[in-house]
């Protein structure tokens, strides 16, 4: 990618046009997808907790992640954008401070979300809004365009329901976010009022119930990013344990053998690759 990712990758962004940002979790993993016509590839904080050995939710270090981050950009020739959970902090000035490391790595734009780390739980309303104030302003005053997706993650994580997801991601639209990300509300319903609630761009989650929502049906309520989060990390690690155990239960071998060739997945991470 150019030395600046921002503009190809706001331009990305378009309501009711969604793209699909591809969540990755290694070099290999990245150069496929964007092989494979991934116009963004983004990171994912479960799945590369995952590669690590470790669960989702806070184990991942800032430097870890940036780390991270650094090798997807250098391995791919289209944006990427960063999973960056709560921005490794609950202060506002280190939210800031992230948005400007993230930027550094050369990341195109980063998310990030209301949940304290390792509590699990929302932050309060007005620390939440300050925190995304922050990232907004560091952003602003980067040199190059960045993205900032703000996220109210209190539906998915039972912290609060649908009417404060609307309150928090009106503020944050309000304190400068690019875009507003609410994953997982209960209904489709409830996913068109967030769309409706603000005129900037909406990310919507392909997970859970969502796997059975098509990309035609979120255009139509106003969607304009559809990430994967840890679905696809997730979808491979079940193929590995259903093949994993038929070998060891079994003994039987020939689900391996529905496996795409090394030489087509080669040739797509030529493709893909910076």
């Amino acid at each position: 990618m150019p030395h600046d990712p921002g503009p190809a990758f706001r331009a990305l962004h378009r309501r009711g046009d969604p793209f699909i940002l591809a969540n990755a979790w290694d070099v290999g993993s990245a150069r496929l997808l964007a092989g494979l016509g991934a116009p963004a590839v983004g990171t994912s904080s479960a799945a590369h907790a995952f590669t690590l050995g470790r669960p989702d939710g806070g184990t991942v270090t800032r430097d870890e992640a940036l780390a991270h981050a650094a090798d997807l950009v250098a391995a791919v020739n289209v944006p990427v954008s960063g999973d960056f959970e709560n921005g490794f902090g609950d202060d506002p000035e280190t939210v800031a401070d992230t948005v400007r490391l993230a930027a550094e790595a050369g990341l195109a734009g980063i998310c990030i979300e209301d949940i304290a780390f390792p509590a699990g739980t929302a932050y309060a309303f007005d620390l939440a809004v300050e925190r995304i104030a922050a990232a907004a302003a560091a952003a602003r005053a980067l040199p190059r365009d960045f993205f900032l997706l703000a996220r109210a993650d209190g539906i998915m994580t039972g912290d609060y329901a649908q009417d404060e997801a609307l309150r928090r991601i009106r503020a944050f639209d309000e304190a400068g976010a690019d875009g507003l990300y609410v994953p997982l509300p209960e209904t489709l319903e409830d996913l068109a009022d967030i769309c409706a609630a603000t005129e900037k761009p909406v990310n919507a989650l392909a997970a859970g119930p969502f796997t059975a929502v098509s990309r035609q049906s979120f255009a139509q309520i106003g969607v304009a990013r559809i990430s994967l989060g840890s679905s696809l990390a997730r979808a491979t690690h079940r193929l590995m344990a259903d093949v994993s155990r038929a070998m060891f239960a079994e003994g039987d071998f020939t689900p391996l053998g529905q496996s795409i060739d090394s030489g087509t997945v080669a040739a797509l991470m030529d493709r893909g690759s910076a």
